[in-house]
């Protein structure tokens, strides 16, 4: 066996030392006997980060098991993510892990650091991590539908070439930045066109019966844009990325792990939470030459307008349902613990209708 495959040695801690660390910044907790370092979950906690804190340096096997909540397998498997070693059953002793491990290259929090990236056992993982995944998952066959469904707390690598793999991630604020923008741009367009009072509906079929559209119509457009924009959005949600694949189709499997399995392998990778620029600019080309197609352009183009501002705000909301701390009670926090129960609990049920009812209101 080589060396990189033997296990580390298990690590013990006092409960005093346990105790110790109950801070936003170190915090552990006990499940029976083994210690966990929960230090980079408590943003994303779906209780919010007060509940792990007023618990931190205790063992909180009883509100694992519930009542009111009992936690999901796959959030007990996350939870091992955080392991960091066993409590020390011996009061008389006063020797810390730091004195213990004196002599030792590194310290324990970087020791802590390495152990809490190495969440995925690369010996025994059905894919290879150190290489993309996408090209991976489709051998899977008929595991691959489970495997994407036990969520890992690390980044993906989807493709071998560096520029691909940087256009498939972005960060949060780069969506309003270059979209919003756009929507200003666009609402300003509309607005003034439809203010010149000519456009009219139904004018290629006959100007007998054609319909005027009125500047003022632009806020109702808008809003129809956005509801348009949550119903779509619930609908390929709903069918295309919460389809179960052919366990023989290679082609298929990786068409949806590009599309969500990733999403939801990888549920806190915070680069790959919201839609990159540039793929979503191929999709909203798309969509917009479908509305010039189909309605007089001013119309067309304030109903897609709308429909654009919903997909920001929809967005947004999604990357704060898995990085927010809403205040408890209110409907973002009930929102986020509903959005994290489909990635935890709910994989196939919870396919996103309160974020649609959330990009209307």
């Amino acid at each position: 066996q080589s060396p990189m495959s033997s296990p580390a040695p298990v690590r013990y801690f006092s409960e005093s030392e346990v105790s110790q660390h109950r801070s936003p910044s170190s915090c552990w907790v006990l499940l029976a006997n083994r210690v966990y370092d929960v230090t980079g979950f408590l943003r994303r906690h779906p209780g919010g980060e007060a509940l792990i804190l007023s618990r931190a340096g205790t063992d909180v096997s009883r509100q694992m098991e519930g009542p009111p909540h009992r936690h999901s397998e796959n959030a007990r498997r996350w939870m091992e993510q955080y392991y960091i070693g066993e409590l020390r059953k011996d009061p008389g002793g006063t020797q810390t892990v730091r004195e213990r491990r004196k002599g030792s290259q590194q310290t324990p929090e970087e020791e802590m650091g390495a152990s809490r990236c190495s969440s995925v056992n690369t010996e025994t993982d059905l894919v290879d991590w150190r290489k993309p995944l996408l090209w991976q998952v489709g051998h899977l066959g008929e595991k691959y539908d489970d495997w994407v469904h036990q969520p890992v707390d690390r980044p993906i690598r989807l493709f071998y070439s560096d520029i691909i793999e940087a256009c498939s991630k972005t960060s949060w604020y780069m969506v309003p930045i270059v979209w919003l923008p756009v929507v200003a741009y666009l609402s300003w367009y509309c607005y003034s066109s439809l203010a010149r009072g000519d456009t009219r509906l139904f004018a290629s079929f006959t100007t007998d019966y054609s319909i005027p559209i009125h500047k003022y119509t632009f806020p109702f457009m808008f809003l129809l844009g956005m509801f348009l924009w949550s119903l779509v959005e619930y609908l390929i949600h709903r069918f295309l990325f919460h389809m179960k694949p052919p366990a023989s189709n290679y082609y298929l499997i990786t068409f949806h792990f590009l599309l969500h399995g990733q999403h939801h392998k990888s549920p806190y990778d915070g680069s790959r939470l919201v839609f990159p620029p540039i793929p979503a600019s191929l999709v909203i080309v798309a969509f917009y030459g479908l509305v010039r197609l189909l309605m007089p352009e001013a119309l067309g183009v304030s109903i897609f307008v709308g429909g654009l501002c919903g997909y920001v705000v929809y967005d947004m909301i999604h990357y704060y349902l898995h990085y927010g701390s809403p205040s408890k009670g209110s409907y973002m926090y009930g929102l986020k613990a509903y959005h994290v129960k489909h990635h935890f609990e709910h994989q196939r049920s919870g396919t996103g209708w309160p974020l649609f009812l959330c990009s209307i209101f």
